[in-house]
């Protein structure tokens, strides 16, 4: 499938910007939506002087799309790029300070998601041949739900929390519109199996590390979604507590590369793969990094303390099936770790 194009939405987002370098590496073609001109262009010069280093000019533009809720919001891009034969909708908010979680995080999520498979089945059905969904973890396991009962979570399990329980706070609206958007996903594809010339795979991340693709300008700067976690441990103090944080977590490269194997290889369709590597706690990361960059003035990390925490962690991912068809081994804790400090030193 090298040479075709692929679109992907949310262009500048960090799990998309991955996905764009590992495509164009590939000799993929990649058309990305931005939110506006200044942040496609930026894009496009990142993602050129990149390529210039590396592979030569990369096959990269982009198309404005100012909100993923207006409805057809997408009808005119895919009506005017029949080349497209790969769609991969990675655009969806994350968790921020909001007064109002329906209007800017549940919403969004979820309509644009609609949007996106009401636009393919109307101008994209016939060229259209693989649509990649980049859901979440929230939408497996029962995040937001008060929940905690030791459970092991399989690819076919469902976080149950519901719309209402959604509006709680911006976190739990996360879960909830990572869990309803996908939700909407699978009815699709189940109300309309008849019609669809596309096949469909849900890519279910847990925490996501890792360098970003391009670098960074703005070292002082957090950085978005659970890339600042690494940041947030390098910025304390000798003497600083550490948080408590238990989770598990994959690399973003990972995270891309699944991306790309989803729609290539036909064992991926119609399944929902979730990416698990190793647990984390945040005392744990300050280890790895204490250990590789000693001279970085922050705390030791207890990793006694960091044992008993994922000894204490009551889910655990059995993710066997989704391993067994990407075929592939993940990168380590250590490594995600010791290439985002390089970044930010």
């Amino acid at each position: 499938m090298s040479g075709e194009t692929v679109f992907v939405t949310g262009a500048t987002g960090y799990i998309a910007q991955h996905i764009i370098k590992q495509l164009l590496s590939k000799g993929y073609s990649v058309i990305g939506s931005v939110r506006s001109q200044s942040k496609g262009e930026q894009l496009k010069e990142l993602i050129t002087a990149h390529h210039q280093d590396t592979t030569g000019d990369a096959k990269f533009d982009y198309v404005i799309v100012e909100s993923l809720i207006e409805p057809g919001a997408f009808d005119s891009i895919l009506q005017n790029h029949k080349e497209v034969g790969v769609f991969i909708h990675s655009a969806s908010p994350i968790p921020f300070a909001t007064d109002n979680v329906e209007k800017d995080i549940l919403q969004p999520a979820i309509d644009g998601t609609k949007n996106v498979l009401t636009s393919i089945k109307k101008y994209g059905n016939e060229n259209i041949k693989k649509l990649v969904i980049t859901s979440s973890i929230a939408a497996v396991e029962p995040l937001g739900t008060g929940q905690t009962e030791p459970k092991t979570i399989l690819e076919k399990d469902w976080n149950p929390i519901t719309f209402e329980q959604g509006l709680a706070n911006p976190a739990v609206a996360y879960y909830a519109s990572k869990t309803l958007a996908e939700r909407e996903v699978w009815k699709f594809v189940d109300e309309n199996k008849n019609q669809l010339n596309f096949d469909v795979a849900v890519i279910n991340p847990l925490f996501v590390f890792g360098p970003q693709a391009f670098g960074i300008k703005d070292k002082s700067a957090a950085l978005r979604s659970t890339g600042e976690i690494i940041n947030s441990v390098l910025k304390l103090k000798s003497n600083d507590p550490i948080p408590s944080l238990v989770a598990s977590f994959i690399d973003v490269r990972d995270v891309a590369r699944a991306h790309i194997i989803a729609f290539e290889d036909d064992d991926a369709i119609g399944q929902r793969l979730i990416l698990d590597n190793e647990i984390f706690t945040k005392e744990l990361i300050a280890h790895l990094i204490k250990k590789n960059f000693p001279s970085l003035d922050i705390p030791e990390g207890d990793i006694v303390k960091s044992e008993e925490e994922i000894a204490n962690y009551p889910w655990r991912v059995d993710s066997t099936k989704t391993e067994k068809i990407l075929g592939f081994k993940y990168i380590s804790l250590d490594k995600s770790v010791v290439d985002t400090v390089n970044q930010l030193i």
